[in-house]
């Protein structure tokens, strides 16, 4: 139960770290996925050393029964040869090393049970190494495209103030242009109305002027002159 709390720790403390940086997620993925390694690491040989426990256990009580069933073996030979005190002496290391076995046994229990824990811990925390191994490349995919938007975002906006100001400027600049236009047709409109009077003249003087000495022409006509 320790190494697997210790191991509820470990994982823990990873989640408090990633908290902790979340103000930069591609940074904090890295982190946490060496984080993980690390743990990785101490766990398989945390399960290497119970895996060789158990297998010791197990060693132990098999060689016990082994010890066992010759120390039978011999008792029921020395009574087929009619040495019962040979039998006896047999049959109580028999039952001396009998005493042991329950003890052996439940600590090979004990050693199988933590053993499996183990295993299944470390395939468990493989297996979601693995995940999040093939999980980081899309987290990191998604946080390049988002920092991609956010530089288009703050270029849109630069540019378009600075746009808004240059049309600023030039509507500006076109209003100005268009009042000297208007004020120099006003000019030139003036000054057209004021050609346009002495002209009307020059042509009405020059028409009676005309009318005149037509009008003596054909007097003199008339008259045989």
């Amino acid at each position: 139960m320790g190494i697997i709390a210790r191991f509820r720790d470990i994982m823990a403390s990873n989640i408090n770290a990633l908290l902790d940086k979340a103000e930069d997620p591609e940074k904090m993925i890295d982190q946490l996925m060496r984080n993980l390694a690390d743990d990785l690491a101490e766990v398989k040989e945390e399960t290497a050393g119970v895996i060789a426990e158990e297998k010791r256990a197990e060693r132990a009580l098999e060689e016990c029964k082994k010890e066992i069933a010759e120390l039978g073996s011999y008792a029921a030979k020395a009574v087929q040869a009619g040495n019962d005190n040979d039998a006896r002496k047999f049959l109580t290391e028999k039952a001396s090393i009998e005493g042991k076995l329950a003890g052996l046994t439940e600590a090979y229990n004990l050693a199988h049970q933590n053993a499996d824990n183990m295993r299944s811990m470390h395939d468990k925390l493989v297996n979601d190494i693995n995940e999040l191994n093939a999980r980081k490349e899309m987290i990191k995919g998604k946080m390049a495209v988002a920092k991609t938007q956010e530089r288009i975002n703050n270029m849109i906006g630069s540019t378009a103030s600075s746009a808004n100001d240059s049309i600023a400027a030039f509507e500006r600049m076109e209003a100005k242009a268009d009042k000297l236009l208007d004020k120099a047709e006003a000019m030139a409109e003036l000054n057209k109305g004021t050609d346009a009077k002495i002209e009307d003249l020059k042509e009405k003087y020059g028409a009676a002027n005309a009318d005149i000495e037509a009008e003596l022409a054909a007097l003199k006509a008339n008259l045989g002159k």
